[in-house]
């Protein structure tokens, strides 16, 4: 199979370019925009994946840019009726947020506004339409004629916006709430308006001339006063974003030429040092100079101790100073910034979307063309069925019928939820990804977790030196493997270099050094082919262990690492590295048990180091001696066996396992390239948060699967009981008023109920 290109045909095999753009949407109100637009983004030539959030008022595109572009998206997003156009150039994620947060407040204080006067209005209405109840006042023309100018100006003020994009989507050939609320408050004013001009031509037909002016208002208010309470809530969705930008100063105190100056952020240039006084905030990234303090990254982190800092640490942009006062060299600035990377990986987090939307938005694409179809249903049925004041009674319920029918409370069930779910974890220090992350982590069955780093505390030291037969120096032994391993990254490389150091060692470069994953590494170190690595390695390369074999099980039964050194061919012996477990791995791990998970360790170390640690943990099940194509292959196993699988590790040996597992959970304090494959990163180096993930991702698609329950039965119950299925039983006819006061809640429940993940505890 080939894929197709802009040039023509792509050979087999070939990947097309990919490119990924997130750009603003204006004008979405309800599901239906949302699946309309996504629906329109999907088919476009060129893109592979649309995501399209009505929380965010956002879309995600992956598309190849040699078949597609930027403006090519733009433009099909504005063919279905929607504004769209490229974030401004330069604006990084905060200054996104706090834009979108801006815009947010003012759209809750235009809605407040008009719904309070729409309501006023409303109830002027309803006072005027009262003397036309009795008899001698029925219908005064001059009152109807207030009432049709209140009326008509409440429309075209307060409730433009409904018409304006009711009639945008006819346009397009498709129809979303705003087409129901249109249809429905439209027909009553043409009706009404009828009325008003031509009383005559109801009257000679026995049909009463009533008027839903005040109906028509107070619908509107309602209405209104919905949308004003779903911005607010959607507001307290991103509290947790706020919160982070709030948490970076807007000026930093910078020393140049010897003199302190007060400067705003921006004027801040890598390289400056960075003077800060006890319980000030940090402004920017940097390493530490002088000085030493005890800093707050609690908001960062979930971690609630400060953390000491002394020279040399690193030292993160936005946590709190404690007591001391330090300086130090800024290395990171604006959106290189962690806080900035925090709020971008936030920010992509809320705005994706989690598989379980895909129902909802394959009924809000077909559920306005049905509810306007079972609305003249509702008509027809009553214009034929009711004896008495057919008409009116028809036209009522079918106005119900439309109204009550808002699509917006299914087009919020999911991202409202991932939106207060990703921010509650960021506060807990536990960033996902996204929907489909946090969706995958509620279904996981079994944690599988990697020893070194993850487990242990990932930083080992050197225990003891065994020399073999023969050899006679330490120093020599300890000079030999550190220079072998100078330009190795391992944790166990580093703990060897260490030791050398403290000693006061000469260490030099190897020449031809190579890094065996999984295995060790072997270099040239002053002429001599040196071997430094597991016992296989060695073995490999013909070198005899056999006496050094008694000592090497001994170290390795009480949890130490050990590590062979060889010499052209020789055995020069070998030294233990230990790394204590850390003090809430045993924990973490039974936190994980009383979840009903099954708990695995992964090691690259020997069965009985491996061993030596997983029951100091409390995990039962092991697998040891195992490369990083060994652990991806274990995964597939686990996988096989049914279940979603999860992977826990922080080097750089763990990220193909962490690619590969259904939820990658990499240790914050690990690598980059870890943290990039995988799906959640914990921000502190504590094992539960993986259980708080977990735990929290299981809440978060319970409450998913509430909201889109009540946002199905709701309709289900509310659209037959606003057409009259109640009334042969019991007399009930549901009016337009209330079918709007129902319509309004159905979304701030909905919202409401996705706040309360805020309130999440971890038990």
């Amino acid at each position: 199979m080939s894929a197709t290109t802009a040039q023509g045909t792509r050979p087999a095999g070939e990947h097309a370019p990919s490119a990924r753009l997130t750009f603003p949407i204006t004008g979405m109100t309800c599901a239906a925009c949302q699946a309309r637009v996504q629906r329109m983004l999907s088919r476009t030539p060129g893109v592979t994946d649309a995501a399209v959030n009505l929380m965010m008022n956002s879309a995600t595109v992956t598309y190849d840019p040699t078949v597609a572009s930027p403006d090519t998206l733009l433009d099909c997003v504005r063919a279905t009726g929607y504004g769209a156009e490229l974030t401004p150039p330069g604006r990084g994620p905060m200054e996104e947020q706090e834009a979108q947060d801006a815009a947010r407040a003012e759209e809750f204080r235009e809605l407040r506004l008009k719904a309070l006067v729409s309501l006023a209005v409303g109830a002027v209405a309803m006072l005027l339409s009262m003397p036309m109840l009795t008899p001698s006042a029925l219908s005064p023309r001059g009152l109807s004629v207030a009432m049709l100018l209140l009326t008509s100006a409440v429309m075209a003020w307060a409730g433009r916006h409904f018409y304006t994009r009711a009639w945008a989507a006819f346009r397009h050939r498709s129809a979303d709430m705003n087409t129901l609320i249109a249809i429905g408050t439209g027909s009553a004013y043409l009706f009404s308006l009828l009325v008003t001009v031509a009383p005559g031509v109801f009257t000679s037909r026995g049909v009463a001339p009533e008027v839903y002016y005040e109906a028509i208002v107070i619908i509107i208010g309602l209405i209104l006063v919905g949308n004003a309470l779903e911005a607010r809530a959607k507001r307290q969705t991103s509290a947790a974003l706020r919160g982070l930008i709030d948490l970076q100063p807007k000026q930093a105190r910078v020393l140049r030429d010897d003199e302190e100056l007060e400067l705003p952020l921006s004027a801040v240039q890598r390289g400056d040092v960075v003077v800060v006084r006890p319980g000030e905030r940090l402004p920017v990234d940097g390493v530490l100079l002088s000085g030493s303090s005890a800093v707050d990254e609690s908001m960062l982190t979930g971690e609630s101790m400060p953390v000491d800092k002394h020279t040399g640490d690193r030292v993160i942009g936005g946590t709190m100073n404690g007591t001391g006062a330090f300086r130090y060299r800024a290395t990171s600035l604006g959106t290189d910034g962690t806080l900035a990377q925090i709020v971008r990986l936030m920010r992509d987090a809320q705005g994706s979307r989690a598989p379980i939307q895909a129902l909802a938005d394959r009924i809000s694409s077909v559920f306005v063309p049905v509810v306007i179809s079972l609305a003249i249903v509702t008509f027809v049925v009553w214009f034929i069925a009711t004896p008495t004041a057919p008409v009116i009674r028809a036209f009522a319920a079918a106005i119900a019928v439309l109204i009550i029918a808002c699509p917006c409370a299914m087009g919020l069930a999911v991202p409202t939820a991932v939106m207060v779910a990703t921010g509650k974890g960021a506060e807990l220090g536990v960033l996902i990804k996204g929907g489909e992350a946090l969706e995958r982590a509620g279904r996981i069955r079994t944690v599988v977790l990697d020893k070194t780093g993850t487990l242990t505390e990932g930083r080992p030291s050197l225990s003891d030196i065994v020399l073999a037969p023969g050899r006679t120096s330490e120093d020599e032994l300890l000079a030999l493997a550190a220079s072998a391993e100078r330009f190795s990254e391992h944790p166990l490389a580093a703990a060897i270099l260490t030791a050398a150091s403290a000693r006061g060692l000469t260490v030099g470069d190897p020449e031809h050094f190579q890094s065996l994953t999984g295995r060790g590494a072997t270099g040239i170190v002053s002429g001599r082919s040196v071997l430094v690595g597991n016992e296989a390695l060695v073995v490999e390369h013909g070198v005899d262990v056999a006496a050094l074999v008694p000592a090497a099980r001994l170290l390795a039964g009480d949890g130490k690492t050990v590590i062979w050194i060889a010499a052209d061919g020789g055995l020069y012996g070998l030294v233990a590295v230990s790394d204590s477990i850390r003090a809430t791995s045993r924990e973490a791990v039974t936190a994980l048990r009383r979840l009903g998970l099954e708990v695995v360790m992964l090691s690259g170390d020997v069965e009985s180091t491996a061993r030596a640690v997983a029951r100091a943990a409390g995990i039962e099940q092991v697998v040891a001696g195992v490369r990083p194509d060994g652990k991806v292959a274990e995964i597939e196993r686990l996988q096989a066996l049914g279940g979603t699988v999860a992977m826990v590790g922080d080097g750089i040996n763990d990220a193909p396992a962490l690619a590969r597992a259904d939820v990658g959970i990499a240790i914050g304090t690990g690598t980059d390239i870890a943290m990039q494959a995988a799906d959640i990163t914990l921000m502190r180096s504590d094992l539960n948060g993986v259980v708080q993930a977990i735990a929290l991702s299981r809440k978060t698609m319970r409450t998913m699967r509430q909201n889109l329950f009540w946002a199905f039965v709701y309709n289900v119950i509310g659209i037959p009981v606003a057409a009259g299925v109640l009334y042969p039983a019991f007399g009930i006819q549901l009016s337009p008023v209330l079918a709007s006061a129902a319509m309004a809640l159905s979304s701030v429940s909905v919202v409401s109920n996705s706040l309360r993940l805020r309130r999440f505890r971890a038990a």
